[in-house]
C-alpha cells in the first residue's frame, strides 16, 4: 500500500466510521500537545498523563486541544501511559453518548455538542428548526404581488444587471 493510499484510508476511517469503545479502552480529553507526537490527556477518572500518537495517525490526523480521543493503556514507559487508538469527532462523541458508553466526567462537554445546545433550544423538541421555517415578514409578499422589475419604469437601477434604461 502506497503512502498516499494509506493516508487516505486512515483519514476515511477516522472521518466516516463510528467507533464504539471496547473493554479496556479509555476516553480522554486532550489538554495540549507536548511535541514529538506526544499529547497530554485527562482521562475519565481525572488523571493527567501523556499519550503517544501511533505512526498510522502521524501527518494524517491532527488533534486539537479539547478534542476527545480513545486510548489503549500500555505497560512500558514511565511517563507515556497510553496510545491513541481513535480520534473522536463531534458525531462520534454523540454516537458513543447515545450508546450509554460516554463517561459522566465529560457529559457537560458532550451536551454542548448537541444540536439543541448549539441552537439554544431549551427542552422544546420540535420537528422543524426555527431557521428552516419561512420568515413571517408580510411586506415582502406584498411587494411580489405588485409586479416585477420589468413592469416598473426602471427608476431604480441594479448595478449587477446590465439593462438599457429606455423602454421599448
Amino acid at each position: 500500500m502506497s503512502v498516499s493510499t494509506k493516508r487516505r484510508y486512515v483519514t476515511n476511517k477516522v472521518v466516516s466510521e463510528y467507533y464504539t469503545p471496547v473493554e479496556g479502552d479509555i476516553i480522554a480529553q486532550v489538554r495540549g500537545a507536548r511535541g514529538n507526537n506526544l499529547h497530554e490527556v485527562e482521562d475519565e477518572s481525572g488523571e493527567v498523563y501523556v499519550a503517544s500518537m501511533p505512526s498510522k495517525f502521524r501527518k494524517t490526523v491532527w488533534i486539537r486541544r479539547g478534542q476527545f480521543v480513545v486510548l489503549r493503556p500500555i505497560e512500558e514507559g514511565g511517563k507515556v501511559k497510553a496510545e491513541i487508538e481513535h480520534v473522536l469527532d463531534e458525531e462520534n462523541v454523540l454516537y458513543i453518548r447515545s450508546k450509554d458508553k460516554w463517561p459522566l466526567r465529560f457529559e457537560e462537554q458532550a451536551k454542548m455538542m448537541t444540536r439543541e445546545a448549539k441552537r439554544g433550544v431549551n427542552g422544546e423538541h420540535s420537528m422543524i428548526d426555527d431557521d428552516m421555517l419561512p420568515s413571517s415578514d408580510s411586506d415582502e409578499s406584498e411587494d411580489d404581488e405588485e409586479g416585477t422589475d420589468d413592469d416598473e419604469d426602471m427608476t431604480r437601477r441594479n448595478s449587477d444587471r446590465v439593462v438599457s434604461l429606455t423602454k421599448m
